[in-house]
């Protein structure tokens, strides 16, 4: 049900995606993440492409944890902010992070040997129904991710939606 895939760069780090559907308390899921009881970041899957561009961010906010140079003040309000096309924080977390009205959310956690969490306790305080993060694509909305990333028609051409929104993810500290 849940997606747990080592990161290349840092193989003693694990990065776990966890996707809920029909959840009835996004309100007090987002209160328990903003006071630190829920250890990982609660994003809007509707936003989402696929579980990779997720893996991309958390690995962003891994190494920028590791050299000390993070934009935000946790590795999860990291990942969030990595997954926006902008250096705009409170932005990123308008639209990438869940809202009180949302009815899906992705949880990612991130772990190393030193420190694993418990993903059960996690998705006991979800209530929703935990489905397997493979379907994240079919709670896409592609109209608006192809807006907020501003991906043109020429461009799916010749690439996919993954492959633009993955590159405007990665050159946004260049650009």
């Amino acid at each position: 049900m849940h997606l747990i895939q080592k990161l290349e760069l840092f193989p003693d780090h694990r990065v776990t995606q966890m996707l809920f559907k029909e959840v009835k308390n996004p309100a007090e899921l987002k209160k328990s993440a903003m006071e630190g009881k829920i250890n990982g970041a609660l994003i809007n899957p509707t936003m989402l492409v696929d579980p990779f561009q997720v893996l991309v961010a958390a690995n962003k906010a891994v190494h920028l944890e590791k050299v000390e140079k993070m934009k935000t003040r946790t590795l999860y309000s990291e990942i969030i902010f990595n997954l926006s096309p902008t250096n705009n924080i409170s932005d990123a977390f308008k639209r990438f992070g869940i809202s009180d009205g949302d009815d899906s959310v992705l949880i990612v956690m991130v772990d190393s040997k030193d420190e694993s969490q418990d993903v059960s306790d996690i998705a006991a305080r979800v209530e929703g129904r935990q489905v397997p993060v493979e379907e994240l694509s079919s709670l896409s909305d592609h109209a608006k991710i192809k807006k907020l990333y501003k991906v043109t028609p020429q461009e799916e051409k010749c690439g996919s939606l993954l492959d633009a929104v993955v590159c405007r993810m990665a050159t946004k500290d260049v650009m």
